[in-house]
């Protein structure tokens, strides 16, 4: 494994939040966005500014702006419509009704526009998890199903693949994904085992390497778009949760983390778990994309 990067890791935003999630970097905005989803808060940094805080109506799991204006959010009751600065929290759907147990979890926007968002067992007890497709016009498809934790997903460069984690079982899975945004041919990329933590939130450099971060693995870890394990990341916390590139060259590396579960002797070991880092890891990102409805 190549360790030559360093990573020179500082919390920017010291919010402790229960169980930090979804970063994702605004470029019309300059902002970043991301979510305490057990807090019910919602947080937005503006490019060398403070920190504002939101609490939030339901539990995000995900906070996605929308080329229409506003965001998009996966929240424990559905698909909902946020206005952040309103205090607005509109749901659209549910497509789980009948999994009364679940919440939608982490979400991404492919390339295409089209929202990627997964749900999970808020007991993480059952494979009931699934992945679901929303498009411009708000269809909503299911596209995956049996997960236990889905994390992630993330898309190549060029928008032809797509992965996707289910933390509970140490699985990172590779799809093709066809131009209307259907997933194929799921098969395992990578797989990790005891003591090396579980794959979480991810993302894609511009050379089509995954980051992931591992909750319980104090690190983020870069896998070839082969599975290939490249480099090693350790972070000053236990439980890094997700991670997104932005800033105006797109070369910041965002990590939002949690403390949930940690006992008193460990947050002394960590007093900053559940706050928001940044690195500069030498490699460029891609982009979000806002969702397109």
């Amino acid at each position: 494994m190549d360790m030559s990067l360093n990573l020179d890791v500082t919390c920017i935003a010291d919010v402790k939040a229960l169980l930090g999630e979804g970063p994702q970097w605004d470029e019309a905005a300059r902002a970043l966005t991301f979510v305490d989803i057990k807090g019910r808060r919602a947080f937005r940094l503006r490019d060398g500014g403070a920190v504002e805080e939101f609490s939030t109506s339901f539990r995000l799991g995900s906070l996605i702006p929308r080329a229409s204006g506003g965001y998009i959010a996966g929240t424990d009751h559905g698909i909902a419509e946020v206005n952040l600065d309103a205090g607005r929290y509109h749901l659209l759907f549910d497509p789980e009704e009948d999994r009364d147990d679940n919440r939608f979890n982490d979400a991404k926007v492919d390339r295409a526009g089209r929202l990627f968002a997964g749900t999970m067992d808020d007991r993480e007890r059952l494979a009931s998890g699934a992945f679901y497709r929303i498009d411009k016009n708000l269809t909503c498809t299911r596209v995956d199903d049996g997960f236990r934790v889905t994390n992630g997903p993330a898309f190549s460069p060029d928008g032809k693949v797509m992965y996707a984690n289910d933390s509970a079982l140490q699985v990172t899975w590779r799809y093709d994904l066809t131009p209307d945004g259907t997933p194929l041919n799921r098969r395992e990329l990578a797989r990790f085992g005891e003591g090396e933590g579980y794959p979480d939130g991810m993302t894609v450099d511009s050379e089509g390497c995954l980051w992931i971060a591992f909750w319980d693995g104090w690190c983020l870890r870069r896998l070839s778009p082969a599975g290939e394990r490249l480099a090693e990341h350790r972070v000053p916390v236990q439980r890094p949760t997700s991670c997104t590139f932005g800033g105006d060259l797109l070369d910041q590396l965002f990590i939002t983390s949690a403390r949930i579960g940690l006992d008193d002797e460990a947050l002394v070991m960590q007093p900053q778990a559940g706050g928001l880092f940044v690195a500069s890891p030498g490699v460029q990102g891609i982009a979000d994309r806002p969702f397109a409805g």
